[in-house]
C-alpha cells in the first residue's frame, strides 16, 4: 500500500508536524511493506532544514524525518513553499528534494491512503 502524509504546519508551535511524523514511523515498524511518502506544505517546508536545535526532552522533528527516510521513505518539499518562505536555496536535510504541485498530484493518485495534518 502507497500512503502519502501531507504537512502543512511548521515544526514546532503545534503538534501537527510531530504526530505526523508519528505515524509514519510507526506505519514503518508495524508495517513496512507500505510505501510511506511525505509531502511538506506551507510551513511545513521549514520541517526539511538541517541542524535544528531543541532542547533536552523535546522532540526533534530533524531526527524523525532522518528515521523516516532511513527506513525507505521519501520526503519532498513543495518548492513553491520554500520560495516564499527564502529557503529555497538553503542546504536541506539529506535525502529530502524539492518537489512540485505535478509531482503531488502524481503521488497523490498513485497513493492508497492520503492523510493531511
Amino acid at each position: 500500500m502507497k500512503i502519502l502524509i501531507l504537512i502543512n504546519d511548521a515544526p514546532y508551535g503545534t503538534e501537527k508536524a510531530y504526530n505526523a511524523f508519528r505515524l509514519a514511523m510507526q506505519i514503518q515498524k508495524d508495517h513496512p511493506e507500505n510505501e510511506v511518502r511525505i509531502f511538506l506544505m506551507a510551513d511545513a517546508a521549514t520541517c526539511a532544514l538541517p541542524n535544528q536545535n531543541t532542547p533536552n526532552g523535546y522532540y526533534n522533528i530533524e531526527r524523525m524525518l532522518k528515521s523516516v527516510l532511513n527506513k525507505g521513505g521519501q520526503v519532498k518539499i513543495c518548492g513553491t513553499c520554500a520560495d516564499a518562505r527564502g529557503i529555497k536555496n538553503l542546504p536541506l536535510i539529506e535525502g529530502t528534494q524539492l518537489s512540485t504541485m505535478a509531482e503531488l498530484t502524481v503521488w497523490t493518485v498513485e497513493s492508497d491512503r492520503v492523510i493531511n495534518f
